[in-house]
């Protein structure tokens, strides 16, 4: 994509690669069926997954991460993400607190996880990724940034998480007591705020279509790696998810009226 940065994913899922000669890093991994196409990927690139060295989550739902615990088994890498998704990694059990929870699916187990912090920076060599907590879509929620080395320019990176404010077919994401509606509300729209604000070239969102990757990637053979650059690109993702946290918040509302206006049915 530029410089040292490859999409390593799906076609649905992203994935991709830092490498360096210090070893590599690599930001999600998609389902535990994509674990064969990304270690493809990245040895059709040349790489090799045991030089993998770090593996970072965006969350832990298993289409984003159920293949991290394979791809950290060939590797050994030390797998990274917040507190509140290493839970999740770590026991491969769905986050009861999720809006999303009766549709999530159990991950294998992950071996070898840190916890890291809001804004801590992970140094591999030449390679410096920042953690940026955006919870709402899930608690543990995190996008990634670093930058990367075309043609002499700096550029800035962002790997952003899902901002959108789902909940199951049949519950509000509102009205979860375990996330209430104050805190996941404040959350997914501090997390708005956090993508619009970054330094921003290049965007990979968790599903390479929500942040128009596609759309870039078939201007490429005309344009080089510069068709990725989209200075506009964070600002418009978190302008979509904006809208549609007011469809969801409209939505929970009507639920919660229907839900209302049922009345038991008699058990004579």
């Amino acid at each position: 994509m530029v410089g040292n940065t490859y999409y390593v994913g799906t076609g649905g899922i992203s994935a991709v690669l830092m490498t360096s000669s210090a070893g590599h890093i690599l930001v999600d991994a998609g389902g535990p069926e994509a674990a064969a196409q990304v270690v493809a990927h990245i040895r059709k690139l040349g790489f090799r997954v045991e030089d993998i060295r770090y593996i970072l989550n965006s969350h832990a739902h298993q289409d984003h991460a159920g293949a991290i615990a394979d791809l950290q088994k060939l590797s050994g890498a030390t797998v990274l993400a917040s507190r509140a998704a290493v839970l999740v990694l770590e026991s491969g059990q769905p986050d009861r607190a999720d809006a999303q929870y009766p549709n999530l699916t159990h991950m294998s187990p992950v071996a070898r996880t840190r916890v890291v912090r809001d804004g801590e920076t992970i140094h591999l060599g030449p390679l410096a990724v920042t953690a940026h907590f955006t919870p709402g879509h899930t608690k543990g929620g995190t996008s990634w940034t670093w930058q990367a080395e075309e043609n002499g320019r700096t550029v800035n990176v962002v790997f952003a998480d899902s901002l959108t404010a789902l909940a199951a077919k049949g519950l509000r994401f509102s009205g979860n007591p375990l996330y209430p509606q104050a805190q996941a509300q404040a959350d997914v729209e501090r997390s708005f705020a956090t993508i619009e604000a970054l330094p921003c070239d290049v965007l990979v969102s968790a599903h390479p279509e929500a942040g128009g990757l596609w759309e870039r990637k078939v201007q490429q053979a005309a344009l080089g790696n510069a068709a990725f650059i989209d200075a506009d690109a964070c600002r418009h993702y978190a302008a979509k998810a904006r809208a549609t946290l007011v469809q969801t918040l409209s939505a929970d509302a009507a639920l919660g009226k229907t839900n209302a206006n049922q009345r038991p049915t008699s058990d004579r």
